[in-house]
């Protein structure tokens, strides 16, 4: 008896017809996904009645708490004393520069309207302190 060798073919897998299938799928997913813009957002920004960039190196610190009370530097003020605070801090030899720090949950109108009395001081390197 004569025993024929045969040869096992090797097993292989077309990856191109995969390669076609998923970039037909991606399209496809692309095309129909749909975005929403910003407009079906119901938001009514506050005003900015004076804008810069904000950059920051480091000097006075503006903090504002839960109920919207003002802190200059750690000390409790006033909005006119604020105004004050930071009229005295514009004739430092350097210029300075201003971070914000306020509650998660004081409003936006009171941060702009704190950022407004800076800018309106030819103050305009403000930062925004977040967590």
């Amino acid at each position: 008896m004569h025993y024929r060798k045969r040869r096992n073919k090797k097993l292989s897998i077309n990856i191109i017809p995969l390669v076609d299938v998923l970039t037909v799928l991606l399209f496809f997913f692309l095309v129909t996904m749909q975005f929403k813009p910003f407009k079906v957002l119901n938001m009514t920004l506050p005003e900015i009645k004076t804008a810069g960039q904000n950059r920051m190196d480091e000097s006075l610190l503006i903090a504002l708490d839960a109920e919207g009370k003002i802190y200059f530097n750690g000390a409790r003020v006033s909005v006119d004393q604020l105004s004050e605070a930071l009229d005295q801090a514009k004739d430092l030899p350097v210029e300075p520069t201003v971070l914000i720090m306020a509650d998660e949950r004081i409003e936006l109108k009171q941060i702009i309207e704190v950022m407004d009395i800076c800018r309106s001081r030819q103050f305009e390197e403000i930062r925004l302190q977040s967590r």
